[in-house]
């Protein structure tokens, strides 16, 4: 009976990140496992209807809905769902902000992305100035 080291398990309640897909890097609640290769997930307030959906296509996330039963309808998921904050936690989490912020620097023009070199290139010089100031002081 040793300790594992794992933390994320496919179980019911957990929330996943998808991977593939129409809905692809929504997040979704397991609402039933099928087997060792398919779960039932929901995302009531993700825009992710129920389905079933492949392991390989779904990223376990650290948080879990506790008291979720086995193959609760998508009216249960949701009230959990809103009760808990999940969708809130999950914004405010390292890894959807990472994702966010990947996304946005994606979508910008090639302008935009001249300006953000610019920018950098300011800011790299007041920095490199100022550490040359308190040098020589």
């Amino acid at each position: 009976a040793t300790e594992s080291n794992f933390t994320r398990f496919v179980e019911v309640g957990r929330v996943v990140l998808l991977k593939a897909g129409p809905q692809a890097g929504n997040i979704a609640v397991i609402a039933e496992v099928i087997d060792h290769n398919r779960a039932i997930i929901d995302g009531p307030t993700t825009g992710v209807p129920r389905q079933s959906f492949p392991y390989k296509h779904l990223t376990l996330t650290p948080f879990r809905l506790t008291k979720l039963p086995r193959a609760a309808g998508s009216g249960v998921v949701k009230k959990q769902i809103e009760a808990e904050g999940i969708v809130e936690k999950w914004t405010k989490s390292a890894w959807a902000q990472k994702r966010a912020s990947v996304e946005k620097r994606r979508k910008l023009t090639d302008f935009q992305r001249f300006v953000v070199m610019i920018a950098k290139k300011r800011r790299s010089d007041v920095v490199h100035k100022s550490v040359h100031a308190a040098k020589k002081a």
